[in-house]
């Protein structure tokens, strides 16, 4: 079922890409969706997004940032935060140091200054290559940083979301964090600025039900799975099938839940035209 819903179509097959050329893997995409094979290099040219089925893979924050800013813009603010280990949860300190040598990234969200398209943005992408971009106090804190920094400057701030929802290891200090980000993002919607929320895939648990149901504007990339609970705790709790396409961008464009559906390839003239709209103007030198 799960398959099926991913795919987006009940057709089976036991068919299986074969590498026939010897080519070695790394030079490879394989796409998790519709199983078609692609050179990376054709992959990456076009954005992260499978040529045959549309899927739009998983990128990382500086990936996403070199995507929709203008080129050489972006300053990091806040770059040197890192969590503590408030409840002293086991090898917790160990494994964010392996993660940060391995990613480069000091937590999960990336926060900063840039443009776009010459329009002045704060800016926030998560990375789910960090625990998943679950949200502890350096993300919250981050996060609410950027929003105090786009109130006192009077710029719009987009959030890229893609995160598994709050970090169990930081307990209640982490849903803290839920009402912390969401008071912050009313106070930027009171001072009459625009926020706008970008949810991939996946964004779930704590962080959906927080400041990524906030957005002025909330955009969605095709198929990202977006949700609270998982399906299974929900179809349990209920007694109930839910619809195949449950928690998908689609089914919540159609409830209402997000206000577009934007493919990535758009997602920057989409952004700069939304803040256009808005009354943001470029930035006169």
């Amino acid at each position: 079922m799960v398959t099926t819903r991913f795919n987006g179509n009940t057709e089976k097959t036991d068919q299986k890409p074969v590498n026939s050329n010897n080519i070695p893997d790394d030079l490879l995409f394989k796409c998790p969706r519709c199983r078609n094979v692609v050179f990376e290099d054709e992959y990456r040219a076009l954005n992260m997004v499978c040529p045959k089925c549309g899927y739009h893979g998983r990128i990382t924050a500086s990936e996403r940032i070199e995507l929709t800013v203008d080129k050489g813009s972006f300053i990091e603010t806040n770059g040197s935060m890192l969590s503590k280990n408030p409840i002293n949860f086991p090898d917790y300190d160990e494994k964010q140091q392996a993660l940060r040598d391995k990613t480069g990234l000091s937590d999960a969200i990336v926060t900063g200054e840039a443009t776009i398209r010459g329009i002045p943005v704060v800016i926030g992408v998560m990375d789910s290559r960090y625990m998943m971009a679950s949200m502890g106090s350096v993300v919250g804190e981050k996060i609410v940083r950027a929003f105090e920094l786009a109130t006192q400057k009077k710029k719009p701030i987009i959030l890229f979301t893609a995160s598994g929802g709050a970090r169990m290891q930081e307990g209640t200090v982490s849903l803290m964090q839920m009402a912390k980000t969401s008071g912050a993002a009313a106070k930027h919607s009171e001072a009459g600025q625009l926020y706008i929320t970008v949810l991939t895939d996946p964004t779930t648990g704590g962080v959906t039900a927080s400041f990524a149901s906030l957005g002025d504007i909330i955009i969605a990339e095709p198929k990202a799975l977006v949700g609270f609970a998982g399906r299974r705790v929900i179809e349990g709790t209920i007694k109930q099938r839910l619809p195949d396409d449950f928690q998908l961008a689609e089914f919540l464009l159609e409830k209402g839940f997000v206000d577009m559906i934007v493919e990535r390839k758009r997602m920057r003239s989409v952004l700069s035209h939304v803040m256009k709209l808005h009354g943001y103007e470029k930035e006169v030198l």
